[in-house]
């Protein structure tokens, strides 16, 4: 009797195991994922999407807020990330072609070109290009004056808007553009 009560007991602490073994994964396996909030920086995932990350990200937020308020849907947000990823890698920065690689106007002077999308000085100010949004709003204020820019090409329709020497070079920023555009889409 002794024995098989023993047995009983291992049998049911057994079932007991097996059955929470098997029960927390799928209950975890039904949590949903942390909602990644545009407007909230401590939502983005630490690994980034597709390799953009942090400050990128919250960039890559103000441009596609900044679309949106000039009324430009996901087609138009996807540009603006696309140029500032091939112009800046999505940062801010204060330099440009001229420090980088010694280039040149086409007349031969030296390129002013700063900010998330690169703009020279005869985009706006320092302060302007500087600025996220404001940058992101020059840029789609000429976006809007590109005749049919919904039906181009989008590396093309940036490049004339951009005007740099190939016409394709936002081509390969396609991809990364639309799947951060469609992650800080999400509803949050």
């Amino acid at each position: 009797m002794l024995v098989l009560r023993r047995v009983l007991i291992g049998v049911v602490a057994i079932a007991l195991f097996a059955g929470i073994a098997v029960l927390v994964p799928l209950g975890l396996a039904h949590e949903k994922p942390l909602a990644i909030c545009a407007s909230d920086p401590r939502t983005y995932p630490s690994a980034g999407i597709e390799g953009w990350r942090g400050e990128q990200l919250e960039n890559a937020a103000t441009i596609m807020a900044t679309a949106s308020a000039l009324g430009f849907a996901r087609d138009g947000q996807i540009l603006g990330v696309m140029t500032a990823m091939g112009e800046s890698s999505l940062r801010n920065i204060d330099y440009g072609d001229w420090e980088t690689s010694g280039f040149t106007n086409p007349d031969g002077s030296r390129t002013t070109s700063i900010g998330l999308f690169q703009q020279q000085e005869w985009w706006g100010s320092v302060e302007q290009r500087m600025d996220p949004a404001t940058s992101a709003t020059l840029f789609y204020e000429r976006l809007a004056r590109v005749p049919d820019w919904p039906a181009m090409d989008p590396s093309l329709a940036i490049h004339r808007v951009q005007i740099n020497l190939d016409p394709t070079y936002y081509s390969r920023y396609a991809a990364d553009a639309t799947a951060v555009v469609d992650a800080l889409s999400a509803p949050c």
